[in-house]
């Protein structure tokens, strides 16, 4: 039997939008920033025939998105909890437009919600839950629904929850296609940029799942599990050594792992391997990792770390399970800077134990670790995480959805001794108080005097910057009102 017509869609969401099927932050971004869509390129290069349609990067309104979507069978949707209700709105107009479509919905919010995600509407026909990659290539070749592990679906009146699918394993994850060949089948790779890497850029993927425990996020929790599955050294080394050719104008590779650095040893061995292939890459990192990995990493090419230190109150650190004490996280972070290995540091306001004090507290250790740059969000508190249940327990949780209706991110806590609009007015005085230091000021001059584009890259962000954030002063006094 041959497989369904299979459209993999990233759909049309708020403008600006970046919460794609690989990024970590749903919401609108402080800069230009459109992640790859990994977890559906996966899936869309196990399935013959099929297609990835990103959506937002691409210009496709919802209007050609539906023209699109037409054309196909089998349409499965990535959504997030910020976008859920705009994404269901996207799926029951495929539905309208052709009936006779089997629509699937993918991702962390319907994993963790997969009853409630099927009710949301009757065009919902099958919720993909976790890693989705073989499911829904059953689905596709017409295997019977009842016999589909890992999926959620609607059997007459009634839904139906078939066991979870088992966790891909090493081998699996070497079998899988490689990720950038369907980028180079489907994807303008010039329509993506990350405000932290080289640009243009290309992601993907070298293991899944992640050791951590932090209470707050997402895909180890919901969907990958925290067991680190890595695919094969020489396996990652096969699909770079393709990238110069399949991408002739990229400055940088992005590993998007989790937690890249989790297996140093592993990472020694990618990075030796790699390293005559002159690449230029970077990649997540725990504020853990020994001096001389930290050397080898940075001798085969490693440009930059994105380090989630999201505290600077060490009482809040133990509150969200982070794993690495302030101290730990200093020395890793001096050795950085040592080796000439820039960070770009995120900061999250709002997690248990935030005070006005610990917020200065987190605003100091930002301007200690004098990062390259940084991120500032809200504590947002995902249905499946550890920190929802907490928040939902203690009545912390002040409204969903985690957007207003513009698909900027709202603070959705609110404690008895510090209110929602106290730590989503910070944040803007985070970036202020980090980025108009004198420090940071010079170094940035001295970047635009030394290169034309990076002056240019510069004053680009800084204006999207400021636009956000007046934004954000417009949203609070609305919100206010």
């Amino acid at each position: 039997m041959d497989a369904m017509r299979t459209l993999f869609l990233n759909p049309p969401s708020y403008p600006d939008f970046d919460g794609g099927a690989g990024s970590r932050y749903q919401a609108k971004r402080e800069v230009w920033s459109f992640w790859y869509p990994t977890w559906l390129s996966y899936p869309a290069g196990i399935i013959p025939g099929a297609r990835l349609l990103d959506a937002p990067p691409h210009g496709y309104d919802l209007a050609k998105t539906l023209e699109e979507a037409k054309k196909y069978d089998f349409v499965v949707i990535h959504t997030s909890t910020p976008s859920f209700r705009v994404d269901v709105r996207t799926a029951t107009a495929i539905k309208e437009a052709r009936p006779e479509i089997l629509i699937a919905l993918a991702g962390g919010h319907p994993t963790a919600l997969p009853e409630d995600s099927l009710k949301a509407s009757e065009a919902i026909d099958v919720v993909l839950r976790k890693e989705f990659d073989f499911s829904a290539a059953e689905i596709a070749r017409g295997v019977d629904l009842s016999k589909i592990a890992g999926i959620s679906y609607r059997d007459g009146g009634t839904i139906k929850h078939n066991p979870d699918r088992v966790p891909l394993t090493n081998a699996e994850l070497d079998s899988l296609p490689f990720v950038t060949d369907v980028y180079v089948r489907d994807l303008d790779y010039l329509r993506y940029n990350s405000p932290y890497c080289q640009y243009p850029y290309v992601s993907l993927y070298t293991g899944r799942g992640c050791p951590a425990r932090c209470t707050f996020c997402l895909w180890p929790q919901v969907t990958q599990g925290h067991t680190y599955r890595v695919r094969s050294p020489q396996n990652v080394y096969e699909e770079l050594k393709e990238i110069k050719a399949k991408f002739p104008k990229v400055k940088e590779v992005f590993f998007d792992d989790d937690t890249f650095t989790a297996d140093p040893m592993r990472a020694r061995e990618i990075a030796r391997l790699i390293k005559p292939l002159g690449l230029t890459w970077s990649t997540n990192s725990r504020a853990n990792v020994d001096y001389e990995t930290l050397k080898a990493l940075k001798d085969s090419g490693l440009r930059l770390f994105v380090v989630g230190y999201e505290s600077g109150n060490a009482e809040i650190l133990k509150n969200i399970k982070k794993g690495v004490r302030l101290d730990r996280a200093r020395r890793f972070t001096q050795d950085c800077h040592r080796l000439g290995i820039l960070i770009h540091g995120t900061f999250i306001l709002g997690l248990p134990g935030e005070t006005k004090d610990t917020i200065e507290e987190s605003i100091k250790f930002a301007k200690e670790m004098d990062c390259e740059t940084i991120q500032v969000s809200l504590a947002s508190p995902y249905p499946g995480t550890e920190l929802f249940e907490y928040m939902t327990a203690n009545g912390y949780l002040a409204f969903n959805p985690l957007l207003d209706e513009q698909g900027y991110q709202r603070c959705a806590v609110s404690y008895p001794n510090l209110t929602g609009d106290e730590i989503y007015q910070a944040v803007e005085r985070f970036y202020k108080s980090f980025y108009f230091r004198p420090r940071y000021v010079f170094k940035a001059l001295r970047k635009m005097l030394t290169s034309a584009e990076e002056c240019k890259r510069l004053l680009k962000e800084a204006r999207q910057f400021m636009s956000t954030m007046r934004q954000r002063r417009i949203q609070a006094a609305q919100t206010a009102t």
